[in-house]
């Protein structure tokens, strides 16, 4: 990567073959199958094959890179644990519970989603494309020593330190539901990086962070950006959030790179969250930071029910390529598809909207950590109050 930040037509999707070759177990909620049903659903809906766009293999990161973040013992424990199916466990880092399991080529794996996260950085600084989409990223909660919520190596923290080192200025957007808590962690105390999570209230749902007063610390005051949703909030929240806060903040800020964290766990029918989104935010979303006009690297993120990843990330990119699709899948995928069992035939999501009663509680909710932001975090980058709204 250079300092030099292009910008053209081009887009680029970081994928990999590979990442079959790995399986976090057959009862463990995070399926990597996932990665694979969106290929093939981009392949049929012809998104692969647009003037402009480029498929780059993902390539394994480079181990130099991580202890930026990650303690050295950490690492020699992941890499220990990995050569094996032994059972093994070290509760101090995280690893061998029930949500971060360690199996043989665990090491490998988080290379692999390292690795295209800092290739899909590379394709937009160096290579000049408009949004490179790394689908196997977004592992926003492994912290310096430490797994957590299925992530052993934090891809977007690593990829962010190489574009700061650089000279270049990252405002990092994640709109999974669970709190990008350790992509905050990382850059708590610097004003180089702007985090911003938006995701359910962690009042009773892990990782039990990402409140509005968590501000920054020291010269990284007013850089950390969190908006929690109360559960049931819609897309009609989700939005008002998005316009209120995402938009003016990134307006002030002014960065030389975009990266964002498009986890699709929002979706009402994820099985570990309780939030009622639809496909429809993941869309609105994607124009939205299209519209900004910023170099993107986009990487994946959350995502529990296999469909709903791939529908979700084939509609992003749709979006990022601009190309019109169907609001019905392929008939090819359609057949693919019922053979997993499933009977789905719809690309993107009937609209929905939450129940009065629990629209009422969430945007209540809403206004309150709006009010929060406006009277603390505005008057810090001169947003006018309510500018985003």
């Amino acid at each position: 990567m250079s300092k030099t930040v292009a910008n053209s037509d081009s887009w680029a999707l970081v994928y990999s073959r590979r990442f079959d070759d790995f399986t976090f177990g057959e009862d463990h909620p995070f399926k990597v199958a996932r990665y694979r049903l969106t290929y093939e659903l981009l392949r049929m809906l012809g998104l692969l094959d647009l003037p402009g766009v480029r498929q780059v293999e993902c390539p394994f990161a480079p181990e130099e890179l991580l202890a930026g973040f990650h303690a050295p013992g950490y690492l020699a424990t992941l890499k220990e644990f990995s050569r094996d199916n032994t059972p093994r466990a070290n509760f101090r880092y995280g690893l061998g519970d029930v949500e971060n399991p360690v199996f043989q080529g665990v090491y490998e794996w988080s290379l692999l989603g390292c690795g295209g996260t800092l290739e899909a950085a590379r394709q937009v600084v160096d290579v000049g494309c408009r949004v490179a989409f790394s689908l196997a990223g977004g592992y926003h909660h492994a912290h310096a020593a430490r797994a957590s919520g299925f992530s052993y190596l934090n891809d977007a923290v690593i990829a962010i330190q190489e574009l700061v080192r650089r000279g270049l200025r990252v405002a990092y957007v994640d709109i999974d539901a669970h709190h990008g808590d350790g992509v905050q962690e990382a850059f708590y105390t610097s004003n180089q990086v702007l985090t911003i999570s938006l995701h359910e209230s962690g009042e009773n749902f892990f990782p039990q962070t990402g409140f509005p007063q968590e501000l920054g610390e020291g010269e990284g005051y007013g850089y950390s950006v969190n908006l929690p949703f109360r559960a049931h909030s819609d897309d009609l929240i989700f939005e008002q959030g998005f316009r209120s806060v995402v938009l003016p903040m990134l307006r002030a800020f002014a960065p030389d790179v975009l990266v964002t964290q498009m986890g699709v766990d929002t979706l009402r029918t994820d099985p570990l969250t309780r939030l009622e989104m639809t496909t429809g935010t993941i869309e609105y979303a994607a124009r939205e930071f299209l519209a900004t006009g910023l170099p993107w690297v986009c990487i994946g993120g959350g995502g529990y029910e296999k469909l709903n990843v791939a529908r979700s990330w084939a509609l992003l990119w749709a979006a990022i390529v601009g190309a019109e699709v169907s609001d019905h899948l392929p008939d090819d995928f359609v057949a693919l598809i019922r053979d997993l069992g499933y009977d789905d035939t719809r690309l993107r999501d009937v609209p929905h909207l939450a129940q009065p009663n629990d629209f009422a509680r969430a945007q209540e909710s809403l206004e309150k950590n709006l009010r929060v932001l406006e009277r603390k975090l505005f008057p810090l980058h001169c947003i006018s109050t309510g500018g985003g709204r």
